[in-house]
Formats: structure tokens, C-alpha cells, sequence
């Protein structure tokens, strides 16, 4: 029983922070674009060297 007066406060203090940790970061903007990770890895990355070299009229270099 004498556990239990230190388990309770414990668990409780736990969870208050977990509930700090929590509401700092919707504060702090972490939640804001949830799709714009997930949508990004769909797209093709078209900032590579051979897109740069095809927009200035350039053939791109292939090394072996």
C-alpha cells in the first residue's frame, strides 16, 4: 500500500510532463502540415544536376 503513495505522484508527474511536451509542440507549429511530408515523397525530385543542365539547353553528363 505504502507503493502506491509513491507510484501515483509519480505516474501523475509523468503524465503532466508528457501533456507539457504534448501542448508545447502544437504551439510550437509541429502539427501544421501534416500532408506536405506525406505529399512530397509522391512527387519526382526535379532539383537534380540533370534538370539543370536540360533547362540551359545543356546535355547532362553521365560519369561512369
Amino acid at each position: 500500500m505504502a507503493d502506491y503513495f509513491f507510484l501515483i505522484p509519480v505516474a501523475l508527474a509523468l503524465g503532466a510532463i508528457a501533456l507539457g511536451a504534448f501542448m508545447w509542440s502544437l504551439r510550437s507549429g509541429q502539427y501544421d502540415d501534416l500532408a506536405g511530408a506525406a505529399e512530397r515523397i509522391l512527387f519526382e525530385n526535379r532539383d537534380g544536376p540533370d534538370d539543370t543542365a536540360r533547362a540551359h539547353g545543356d546535355k547532362p553528363s553521365h560519369r561512369n
